[in-house]
């Protein structure tokens, strides 16, 4: 299990977000995370890469990728990220360097030390996500889709246990949007987990998974509902949601 919670609160300093949240993660599975703006979603993916704290004693257990987050040190969360890849809404690329310094700044970062091999890597990451062609393109000079298979790029650079995206789609347009989550979904083939939050209903009958709603400060698996969505009643989902 990568992640594994039971009975978890999670707070925004004193704020009670989310009570009693079961929530798990095995390795290759596709999970959306749903609900309105305000209900949690971010709050709970932050807690799964320590931006979020989980205090001692509220929770009944919360282990991510072997860790007991009751008693995690500051000094392991580092550690900790190495083995995630997260992806933004907003892309955050460094927009003074091209993409192939972006992805050579992430790899040195985490301790890649021979040039040939982190060549290699950045060439392999690129090929994934069709992009091998814009290795010296700055990020202005790509588009919003193109960014964000960039960001996807740089998150799986270390080969995550699981990659944690926090509205992907939300500044694409829908056909952009579909071929990012087709992308993400690919990636749990070799094994990592992904976890999306989004409010765009129709991508969960199209790339079905497993999905969890936030609401009322709850969450739950609401997979079943969600998978087998007609896409003509998006706009009643969409109000509810």
């Amino acid at each position: 299990m990568l992640v594994d919670y039971e009975k978890v609160n999670v707070y925004q300093e004193d704020y009670l977000v989310l009570q009693d949240v079961n929530f798990h993660v095995d390795e290759g599975e596709f999970i959306y995370i749903i609900g309105k703006v305000g209900s949690g979603k971010s709050s709970l993916m932050k807690t799964i890469y320590c931006e979020l704290d989980i205090y001692k004693d509220e929770a009944e257990k919360c282990e991510v990728l072997g860790r007991d987050f009751r008693n995690l040190k500051r000094k392991e969360i580092p550690a900790l990220r190495k083995e995630m890849g997260i992806i933004f809404q907003d892309f955050q690329l460094l927009h003074d360097r091209s993409v192939n310094k972006n992805l050579q700044f992430v790899l040195k970062a985490t301790g890649w030390t021979d040039k040939v091999k982190i060549k290699e890597r950045i060439n392999e990451v690129l090929k994934e996500v069709d992009m091998a062609d814009k290795i010296e393109r700055m990020p202005h000079e790509l588009s919003g889709g193109e960014q964000q298979r960039i960001a996807i790029a740089r998150a799986i650079l270390n080969h995550p246990k699981i990659i944690i995206a926090d509205e992907p789609t939300g500044n694409l347009d829908p056909e952009t949007a579909s071929s990012i989550i087709q992308l993400l979904k690919d990636i749990t083939a070799t094994g990592t987990a992904v976890i999306i939050t989004t409010h765009n209903i129709p991508l969960l009958s199209k790339y079905p998974g497993i999905v969890y709603r936030c609401k009322d400060k709850h969450i739950g698996d609401v997979t079943s509902e969600y998978n087998h969505l007609d896409l003509t009643e998006d706009a009643e989902f969409r109000e509810e949601n």
